[in-house]
């Protein structure tokens, strides 16, 4: 059922902003604060338009900015729809995805696909220092948020750490919290690589997504932290990892400022 618009008429004010802008903000406002409820729908073009006092085309300008925004999203013969909002990880410091969920109110839980030892391909060697062929524990897990598969993460780490791991409640816990909580392993930094792919039929079925839906993949090498605890120094190469993100479901977000000379 449609929205309703529970609040006093009050139509758009003659102002310097453009109708379609102030009609935005409003709408915006009323998505974010909740009045409109995500998978909520909205009423309809004319009727906003009776609502807010600004035409059709108004309406249709405010509406689009707010679908190319993500907030909205059309249906054919139905109507236009509250989407869902996105999760999202600020890249501003390394931490696990059920260390930066939780502190937002997310419920995280990780299903161990599989857990074994493999050969190195020769890129998971590179990453992690070895040769090529090696053995490696690879550990694959659907994590959930809220119950809902987000992502699929695949982690490569050296064999003698993956034994170790076995015997951890990796369903529950993130591996960063384990390494440095229970095993006195200090994190540094990580390298990251973020791209955009297709989800081929594995991925559609881990992520209950249709094959062909936008997935954003991450390579992550994460290293431990030097002797002396800084980041750079004696850096070593620790965790090794695949990370597939549901498009319509996750974002990352990065604060960069202007470097000045």
């Amino acid at each position: 059922m449609p929205c309703n618009e529970s609040q006093v008429f009050q139509p758009i004010a003659l102002s310097p902003v453009p109708l379609h802008t102030q009609l935005r903000e409003r709408l915006r406002e009323r998505i974010l604060d909740g009045s409109y409820a995500p998978h909520a729908q909205l009423p309809a073009e004319s009727e906003l338009g009776a609502i807010f006092g600004v035409s059709r085309i108004t309406v249709r300008q405010a509406l689009g900015d707010l679908q190319k925004e993500g907030l909205i999203f059309k249906v054919p013969g139905k109507g236009t729809f509250v989407a869902k909002p996105k999760a999202f990880q600020e890249l501003t410091q390394l931490e696990g995805l059920a260390e930066a969920m939780s502190r937002m109110g997310y419920e995280i839980y990780n299903q161990v696909v599989s857990h074994k030892t493999v050969p190195a391909s020769a890129k998971v060697a590179q990453k992690l220092g070895l040769a090529k062929d090696q053995p490696v524990c690879e550990i694959k897990r659907v994590r959930h948020l809220n119950r809902e598969p987000l992502s699929l993460e695949i982690t490569y780490v050296r064999a003698e750490l993956g034994e170790r791991l076995a015997g951890e409640d990796l369903a529950g816990r993130d591996i960063f919290a384990i390494l440095e909580n229970d095993y006195g392993i200090t994190l540094g930094h990580a390298d990251l690589r973020i791209e955009a792919v297709l989800s081929d039929a594995a991925l559609a079925h881990a992520l209950r997504v249709d094959e062909g839906s936008a997935i954003l993949r991450m390579e992550r090498l994460t290293h431990s932290a030097g002797a002396d605890g800084t980041p750079h120094s004696q850096q070593v190469p620790l965790d090794f990892e695949y990370l597939y993100f549901r498009g319509d479901a996750f974002q990352y977000r990065l604060q960069v400022a202007r470097r000045h000379p």
